[in-house]
């Protein structure tokens, strides 16, 4: 998945917590929301506060969905909220490779296929 796709796909399921995503479909959202906020942040404090408050919801679905692509549930997000240990630790599940066979539906697809159909 392109960086561009990845973006499309994440914010098209914006509050979408079914199903699965890919690993380069979340670093890919992730590293967007990283990079706009911080480059917002150096025009205006209001406006990257506004970006990372529209873009909120959209990076918890996209996370519960990375996570349910390792077959766990999305709930493991709260482990966040523990400082240091809970943020290496989220940090770990996501980074974690898909599981096949999943109980949380099809694997995600890696690349987009002009030809299928």
């Amino acid at each position: 998945m392109t960086f561009v796709e990845s973006i499309k796909t994440c914010l098209s399921k914006y509050a979408d917590f079914n199903g699965r995503a890919s690993r380069p479909e979340y670093w890919w959202f992730v590293l967007f929301i990283v990079v706009v906020g911080f480059g917002l942040s150096l025009i205006s404090d209001m406006l990257s506060s506004v970006f990372y408050l529209g873009t909120l919801l959209p990076s918890i679905a996209a996370a519960a969905r990375r996570l349910h692509d390792t077959d766990k549930s999305g709930w493991l997000q709260l482990i966040g909220l523990i400082p240091v240990l809970g943020w290496i630790a989220i940090i770990y599940l996501l980074a974690q490779p898909g599981k096949e066979p999943n109980r949380f539906g099809e694997a995600p697809a890696l690349t987009s296929d002009a030809s299928a159909g």
